[in-house]
């Protein structure tokens, strides 16, 4: 095995082995909160949500690429091209965009109770599952390319100037213009949620900023609480964000150089770092709800005590 091909099936593994795990346990905790509960909080359906695409992202991509790099599976033909990447493109754009919808709602949870932007909140809230619905219409449509223009294997004389290599598979465009277009539609999916986003978090560090002002020296049974649980969860979104600008950033700007680039790259290291980089925030972004949301994080806590208890009995 050449390798470069090992690398790239390690870094894939790597991302593969901490991502199925992660997104899993942050679905289960919240399904399992969900039959106790009976319902789920807006915010902890978001991330449910998020954990799902997070999930497919991983899997589709991550999973399949280790198994190609490694030589242990051969699927990616024309068909499986097509729907490899069709898939792959609608996920990752939902992660982003839900990515989005989290950080907004938390900004508006912060917001004092009766103000008009509190009944904002409570709007979206009522109405999430339709935004869910319109999330997955318009990112379905919008990566619709990938089934026209996706193949399995190279035809030089059609792939020279308008395709992208993504090394198992060839995105070919007809022309120079439909590449252009169909990048910059791309880039716009992912630029929009970002700056929106970036807005919402800088509210609510300021919010968080102008809070802490407030209650330094005091001790004060409001400064706990749910107060202390909002906050908690204003900097987890803040942290998940952050994570996403930093690693879709680099996304992007990768994107874009390969859409400057007049032939299709002989290599596919562009397009590999590119996959690796969008991957990494559905990998690590569970570790990150894990560590800051209580919910998932204790109904973790409970299985593993119940396992641990389990174990200690066998053992008597």
């Amino acid at each position: 095995m050449p390798s470069e091909e090992f690398i790239r099936g390690m870094l894939y593994l790597s991302l593969t082995v901490v991502g199925i795990p992660g997104n899993t346990a942050v679905i289960l905790s919240l399904l399992l909160a969900l039959y106790q509960e009976n319902h789920l909080l807006p915010a902890d359906a978001i991330i449910l949500h998020l954990a799902c695409v997070n999930l497919l992202v991983v899997a589709v991509r991550c999973l399949l690429e280790t198994l190609a790099s490694f030589r242990m599976a051969s699927i990616f033909g024309d068909t499986g091209c097509k729907a490899i990447i069709f898939v792959y493109r609608t996920s990752r754009s939902l992660s982003i965009w839900l990515t989005f919808i989290l950080s907004a709602y938390q900004c508006l949870s912060i917001a004092p109770p009766g103000s008009r932007w509190a009944s904002v909140r409570a709007l979206a809230a009522q109405y999430l599952g339709l935004v869910f619905l319109l999330l997955w219409i318009i990112n379905t449509c919008m990566s619709s390319a990938a089934i026209l223009f996706s193949l399995g294997t190279k035809n030089d004389s059609s792939l020279t100037n308008h395709g992208i290599n993504v090394q198992f598979c060839y995105v070919s465009f007809p022309s120079k213009l439909s590449k252009q277009a169909n990048g910059a539609a791309q880039v716009g999916r992912d630029v929009v949620p970002m700056a929106l986003m970036t807005l919402a978090s800088l509210i609510i560090l300021v919010f968080l900023y102008k809070h802490s002002r407030q209650v330094k020296g005091l001790r004060s049974s409001s400064s706990g609480g749910s107060s202390g649980a909002e906050r908690r969860a204003a900097k987890a979104v803040v942290a998940l964000v952050t994570l996403y600008v930093v690693l879709y950033g680099v996304d992007n700007g990768l994107w874009v150089y390969t859409l400057t680039v007049k032939k299709t790259m002989s290599s596919s290291l562009i397009s590999d770092m590119r996959i690796f980089f969008s991957s990494l925030y559905a990998a690590v972004s569970p570790l990150v709800i894990i560590a800051s949301n209580r919910k998932v994080n204790g109904r973790l806590r409970s299985r593993a005590g119940k396992k641990g208890r389990g174990h200690n009995n066998l053992c008597e």
